[in-house]
């Protein structure tokens, strides 16, 4: 079965784009697909220079352009993960159809004890970006260990 992750952040320029090419990067099968969007975005803009360069750092490859979140992009997911629980809501008031398969990153992956919203560097010096990467890093490690259990 094919699973594929839509990541979810504001304006897809941060951390779901950092979490869409990281998830990418350390997948082991092409049985697992990502994308990302934003609940606020605007079409078509690059993932911002800190956040490219916070994964050039690590040899991660991010060839992005942003994308609103939409109808199609929901449907073509079989597991929605969001930043926060701000986005979890807001993609579940636009699409209630989407709540069985909708959770924050930090849920899906640690349970219920996972109510902590990933960082957001936007706006913020490169430190914070190596700080939401290594964040992401960590949780998608994790996301996939237990993609790959179930």
């Amino acid at each position: 079965m094919v699973e594929q992750v839509l990541f979810v952040c504001t304006g897809n320029t941060c951390r779901s784009p950092m979490a869409e090419a990281i998830f990418n990067q350390k997948k082991s099968s092409e049985f697992l697909q990502a994308r990302s969007a934003g609940v606020y975005a605007n079409d078509g803009s690059a993932a911002s220079l800190h956040a490219q360069s916070a994964l050039k750092e690590r040899e991660i490859d991010i060839q992005h352009a942003s994308s609103l979140l939409s109808r199609e992009q929901i449907d073509w997911a079989t597991l929605i993960l969001t930043m926060t629980g701000s986005h979890k809501q807001l993609v579940l008031e636009r699409f209630p159809d989407a709540a069985d398969k909708l959770y924050t990153l930090n849920e899906f992956v640690h349970g219920p004890a996972g109510f902590r919203d990933v960082a957001d560097p936007f706006g913020g010096s490169i430190e914070d970006y190596r700080y939401t990467r290594d964040e992401l890093e960590t949780l998608i490690e994790n996301l996939l260990k237990k993609l790959h259990a179930n």
